[in-house]
């Protein structure tokens, strides 16, 4: 059997597994079963499988944008490790199809973190024909997504997780490092920091 990218329990730890009550048919393969209060449990070994392909797929790429309205730490430190450019926040019109819009990019490929949320840059990425790579939850719709990673995609610890896997993953891929060990960031740099009260 192949070896997964970290400890199952550590993924169960985290939460990446746990879906939502709301499911759409674009995700029922996806589903490893429900429970009686409703809410979906994801398939882990198909997540792990899908967070190496996104991770191979990234690889190849120089000019990676990844996207995501709701989150900033794992987002910004995944840019900064594996060299892509992040836009958190409010995802302005023309930033992917207006060449005279001041922030304007021309990525190779995108990476968002709801398809729902970050429906303006994936709408962008269709028009421009950019391949899309998207965490989606139970509830999200997969159409013009090139490759789902089927996670939970709201949980400060699972998005904090895929980021550090998808971001250790590409630097082996490139050969900036030889190994696990090599990696010299750990699972709370990619976490949301609290909010100081």
């Amino acid at each position: 059997m192949e070896e997964m990218l970290t400890e199952k329990e550590k993924y169960l730890e985290c939460g990446i597994h746990i879906g939502t009550t709301s499911k759409i048919r674009d995700m029922e393969r996806f589903i490893y079963k429900i429970l009686p209060n409703g809410l979906a449990v994801l398939n882990l070994s198909v997540l792990d499988k899908r967070i190496k392909a996104a991770a191979l797929l990234l690889s190849k790429y120089s000019n990676i944008l990844v996207v995501g309205k709701k989150v900033k730490k794992p987002l910004q430190t995944f840019a900064e490790t594996v060299d892509a450019k992040v836009i958190t926040g409010r995802f302005m019109p023309g930033s992917l199809t207006n060449p005279s819009y001041v922030n304007f990019f021309e990525p190779d490929i995108i990476l968002l973190t709801d398809p729902f949320i970050d429906r303006n840059a994936l709408k962008e990425a269709v028009k421009m024909r950019i391949p899309v790579i998207a965490l989606c939850n139970t509830f999200n719709q997969t159409k013009f997504i090139d490759l789902v990673i089927p996670c939970n995609n709201k949980g400060k610890n699972s998005l904090a997780m895929i980021f550090f896997l998808l971001s250790r993953e590409i630097l082996k891929i490139r050969g900036k490092i030889k190994n696990n060990e090599e990696f010299n960031l750990k699972l709370d740099d990619f976490k949301e920091l609290k909010e100081k009260v």
